[in-house]
């Protein structure tokens, strides 16, 4: 990781090929090419981070090279997509940070949460914020404090405590969890790896019929909850296990004589490897779809 560094005044002055400062001139497409040019003086980065061309000044601000005085005004920028390299970059300052977790475009405060260089301080800005998306971006964190995963186990959005529930690798927090009242939120305990035999148990007992068939799609389970569920009234859950790459042979010779077709022809046709089952999908990292996406040509720095 880069450390984001000020640019001292005797730098300016130094005849040194890596730090001398260059007159800036010529086209945009020439002054874009110097800031993607990982050889340009760090004092002529500063000076492009002013540029009129917004091509140029999200490329410096990509820069994970770029010092302190020339992310410091981008972060300000009136570009989001400026904004937003800058909270991707993750030589950006903890102080820069804690201003862009606050902008007030969603893209800029979820492009923040994915940058490895975020804190515990911006991980508590986060738990606060009324953006339910930055909370599920935060809940989704492997860095995620005992204290704040706490706070977010009763939060007012499902969909939080749902993707909390999937990533948590606290079992007080899965603990938790498996008592919410919330089917969803059970079905994202469901489709965590890390919980216990004892937990699956209780969740192949749910009486909720998405939570079970989560569960089969998504971990192993004991033999004597496999003989429960092979048996299930809900076709739904039956259909999972069928197509489970955790379900083992004998239940899935069972399945293949199951008194519903779809089951049993599910069974049959079952082939391991073959993309049958559901994984528990990686953390999310938001990306805003670019300005010019689906337009053909290159772009050109204006």
């Amino acid at each position: 990781m880069g450390k984001q560094q000020d640019v001292g005044e005797a730098d300016r002055h130094s005849e040194s090929g890596t730090t001398a400062h260059r007159p800036i001139g010529g086209s945009a497409d020439a002054r874009l090419a110097l800031a993607q040019d990982p050889t340009t003086p760090q004092m002529t980065l500063i000076d492009l981070a002013s540029d009129p061309s917004v091509l140029v000044r999200k490329a410096v601000a990509s820069r994970a090279d770029a010092p302190a005085q020339a992310l410091r005004p981008l972060t300000r920028d009136h570009d989001r997509q400026v904004r937003e390299a800058v909270a991707r970059n993750p030589s950006t300052s903890i102080a820069n940070l804690m201003r862009l977790v606050k902008d007030a475009d969603r893209w800029v405060r979820w492009a923040v949460a994915g940058n490895p260089a975020c804190d515990e301080s911006i991980r508590q800005v986060m738990s606060q914020t009324s953006d339910k998306e930055l909370r599920g971006l935060l809940a989704e964190s492997r860095e995620l404090e005992p204290e704040l995963a706490a706070k977010l186990i009763d939060d007012v959005s499902p969909e939080v405590r749902e993707r909390l529930a999937t990533h948590t690798h606290d079992p007080d927090v899965i603990n938790a969890l498996l008592a919410d009242r919330t089917a969803r939120v059970r079905k994202g305990v469901a489709r965590n790896p890390r919980t216990t035999a004892e937990q699956r148990s209780a969740l192949a007992a749910d009486p909720v019929v998405d939570v079970r068939a989560a569960l089969v799609r998504a971990v192993e389970l004991d033999d004597a909850d496999l003989a429960r569920l092979v048996d299930d009234r809900a076709v739904q859950v039956r259909l999972a296990m069928a197509t489970s790459e955790f379900v083992p042979p004998h239940i899935r010779q069972a399945l293949a004589r199951d008194a519903d077709e779809m089951v049993a022809s599910a069974a049959r046709d079952y082939r391991p490897g073959a993309g049958n089952a559901s994984a528990v999908r990686a953390p999310r990292i938001a990306h805003r779809p670019s300005a010019g996406a689906g337009r053909s040509g290159g772009g050109t720095a204006r």
